[in-house]
C-alpha cells in the first residue's frame, strides 16, 4: 500500500496527490526509515545508470580510453543534450575510433529547449548523441571496444557488456541474477527490476562500499566522485541532478529514472535511499528526497535555500504567475528503525 507523499496545492484546496514509496537502508541491509511497500519489484530505469558504469573502469576501458571525471560522469548521465554533453559524447566516441552511427540508444531532440532551439537554427537535426543516454551508451561501446567484443549488438542482453552489467547489479543489490526482471529500457538496453529495497541497499553500498574488494571499493569511489565533481554531466541546466550534487558539494549523489523514481547515496550517513512515485511522474521526486535529507538533518540551512525549488515547486500560470505550489506530505518518524 502507498502512501501520499506530495499534494499539489492550487488556491485553497489540494487539486492533485503523489503516492508512492521509499526506502532508506544502510549498507547492511538494514531499514532505517520506509513508507510503503518497499518490497515490490521497481524498474530502475536511469537511477540504474552510475550501477551501470562501473564495468567501464574495472575493464580497463576508462584508463586505456583516457576517461576523466567529466566523461564518467556523462556515462552516468540523463543528460539535456547541450553542446557541453553533446561535444563530450563525441570526444568519447572518437578516442574509441567510433562514430554516431554506432550508438544502439536512438534518437530524440535535446531535452533542453534551447539546446533544441539552437540545434534547429543551426540547421541540424537530432542524432543517435543528442540522446540523454549516449553518454552511458558511449560507455558500454567503450568496455566492448576495449574487450574485443562486438559493438554492433552490446545493447543486447546475452552480450559480454550487458552480463558484467547484470552482475555488478546483483553484487551490490543483493538479488540473485536470475531473479532480477529483466525490460528493455527507452533507449534500448536491458533495465533492471529490483526490490525498492535492494535498490535503496545498492545505493548505500555505493555511498559506503568497504565490504568489496579494494578494487572494487575504487572503482565505486571513482564512479561517485565524478558524478559529484562533474554534476553538469550528469543531467544539465536547471536539472535536480546536477543542481543538487553541486550545492551538496561532495556529501551526497544522486541519480533520476524515468517514472518516478530517484535514488540517493549519503556516504558520511552510510545510507542509501530509493523513492517510486506510483503515477510516474517526476515532478515529485526532489520534493520526496530534499524532505527526507530534511528530516533527517542531512542537509543544512544553506543548501536547504539553495535547492528551494526542487524542494517545494512552484506552480506558473502561462502569465508565470505563482498559482500553487508542490509540498510534501509525510514524515519519518514514525517509521525511523535506528540511528544514523
Amino acid at each position: 500500500m502507498s502512501n501520499v507523499l506530495v499534494t499539489v496545492e492550487r488556491g485553497p484546496i489540494v487539486e492533485s496527490v503523489h503516492r508512492g514509496s521509499f526506502a532508506i537502508v544502510n549498507a547492511k541491509g538494514e531499514v532505517i526509515s520506509s513508507i510503503g511497500d518497499i518490497e515490490r519489484v521497481v524498474f530502475a530505469r536511469s537511477s540504474m545508470k552510475p550501477l551501470q558504469a562501473i564495468p567501464i573502469i574495472e575493464t580497463g576501458a576508462a584508463d586505456h580510453y583516457a576517461f576523466d571525471d567529466g566523461d564518467l560522469a556523462l556515462a552516468c548521465a540523463s543528460h539535456n543534450g547541450e553542446e557541453q554533453h553533446t561535444n563530450r559524447a563525441a570526444s568519447i566516441l572518437q578516442r574509441l575510433d567510433l562514430d554516431v552511427k554506432d550508438l544502439k540508444c536512438g534518437i530524440h531532440p535535446p531535452r533542453q529547449q534551447a539546446a533544441y532551439e539552437a540545434l534547429i537554427r543551426s540547421g541540424g537535426v537530432a542524432t543517435p548523441i543528442h540522446n540523454n543516454c549516449s553518454g552511458k551508451h558511449s560507455g558500454m561501446l567503450a568496455t566492448a571496444k576495449h574487450m574485443n567484443e562486438s559493438v554492433e549488438d552490446y545493447y543486447k542482453i546475452d552480450h559480454p557488456v550487458q552480463q558484467r552489467i547484470l552482475s555488478v547489479i546483483s553484487e551490490l543489490t543483493n538479488v540473485p541474477s536470475e531473479e532480477i526482471k529483466i525490460g528493455i529500457d527507452g533507449c534500448g538496453v536491458p533495465v533492471h527490476g529490483v526490490p525498492l529495497r535492494n535498490l535503496a541497499l545498492a545505493f548505500a553500498k555505493m555511498a559506503v562500499p568497504s565490504e568489496f574488494k579494494e578494487s572494487r571499493q575504487q572503482s565505486i569511489h571513482r564512479v561517485t566522485k565524478a558524478m559529484m565533481n562533474a554534476p553538469e554531466m550528469v543531467g544539465g541546466t536547471s536539472r535536480f541532478c546536477s543542481d543538487f550534487m553541486k550545492h551538496m558539494d561532495g556529501k551526497a549523489f544522486g541519480k533520476a529514472g524515468a517514472e518516478g523514481v530517484y535514488c540517493v547515496g549519503v556516504p558520511r550517513a552510510g545510507i542509501g535511499i530509493a523513492v517510486k512515485i506510483d503515477d510516474g511522474n517526476s515532478r515529485a521526486t526532489s520534493v520526496v528526497i530534499m524532505e527526507i535529507l530534511r528530516q533527517m538533518d542531512l542537509i543544512d540551512e544553506q543548501e536547504t535555500k539553495a535547492l528551494a525549488s526542487y524542494h517545494f515547486p512552484l506552480l506558473l500560470n502561462a502569465r508565470k504567475e505563482t498559482v500553487g505550489m508542490l509540498k510534501p506530505a509525510f514524515s519519518i518518524y514514525e517509521t525511523m528503525m535506528g540511528e544514523v
